[in-house]
């Protein structure tokens, strides 16, 4: 299962580490403590929307642009066999070209069209760790997700 506020939590500390920013200079920017948005960038805690917005002005992003990756990031996550359900020993079949095992157990790689890399570690039967990789034109924005 893939939890909303791992997700969250994670598009934030990828925008954050992108900016070469510190926990500190956004925690102050956003004026909410260093712990609390340390808890929230590890999917432990979930921000309200006010808090969002707030993070996210101190980031210099839109929420609708975050809230935008977030979705992305769940839908691929829907679309991949195993990922919102629990796993058995062996997926779904999924073409070759399409999918990539990897040397640990419960790893899979899917890359869509070539601008999109979805890596999922099933670390249990209710927990999924996803991390996608979006290039863009002249840059490169990733965005980690669980």
């Amino acid at each position: 299962m893939v939890l909303l506020r791992r997700v969250i939590g994670d598009a934030l500390r990828a925008r954050r580490q992108g900016q070469h920013r510190t926990l500190r200079e956004v925690s102050s920017a956003a004026n909410v403590s260093l712990g609390y948005l340390s808890e929230i960038e590890r999917g432990q805690k979930e921000p309200s929307s006010e808090l969002l917005a707030a993070i996210c002005d101190a980031l210099g992003a839109r929420l609708s642009e975050l809230l935008r990756e977030v979705s992305d990031t769940v839908a691929l996550a829907e679309q991949m066999p195993g990922v919102l359900v629990p796993v058995v020993d062996e997926p779904a079949p999924v073409p070759a070209a399409a999918v990539r095992k990897a040397t640990n157990r419960g790893v899979r790689q899917v890359t869509s069209d070539g601008a999109v890399a979805v890596q999922v570690r099933q670390d249990s039967p209710l927990k999924a760790t996803l991390r996608s990789t979006r290039v863009r034109p002249k840059d490169r924005d990733v965005v980690c997700a669980a």
